[in-house]
């Protein structure tokens, strides 16, 4: 193992903070770290690479569940060339494009709302050739 590190020490290369280090070892995102004589974790390399793929994947959309569920497809694949991550991958960018599409229809009727000058909701809401598309924003669920 190559030089043993403490939990600070691993945070800071990282960047991470140490409460953030102890929650991915509490959810098992993280090994046990080995402890030294006086009670003190001490993590090899492997701890910075893994706080880094986590939090790569965290700004990449995947929920922490999700990052769990691919590390542990990736400890157990036994030399199977597939974990996962093509799959997830995949789904995560149909996720992400509907956000984009929601976001981009969310603009638009801002940019338009801005434009006309609406300053009230109300008086906006009702007046002919609002900009702002109010049906279909907020359709109630269909309860059978």
């Amino acid at each position: 193992m190559s030089a043993a590190m403490r939990s600070g020490q691993v945070a800071e290369a990282a960047g991470v903070n140490i409460q953030t280090l102890r929650y991915y070892e509490r959810r098992g995102l993280l090994a046990e770290p080995n402890r030294s004589s006086g009670g003190h974790r001490l993590y090899g390399a492997e701890a910075v690479t893994a706080l880094r793929v986590i939090k790569a994947a965290q700004r990449l959309g995947f929920t922490l569940d999700e990052v769990a569920e691919l590390l542990e497809a990736g400890r157990h694949r036994h030399g199977r060339p597939a974990a996962g991550l093509q799959e997830r991958a995949t789904a995560k960018l149909a996720e992400v494009d509907a956000k984009i599409t929601d976001l981009t229809t969310i603009r638009t009727a801002l940019t338009a709302a801005v434009e006309a000058g609406c300053d009230d909701l109300t008086v906006c809401a009702s007046t002919e050739g609002c900009p702002i598309p109010f049906t279909g924003l907020a359709e109630p669920l269909c309860v059978p």
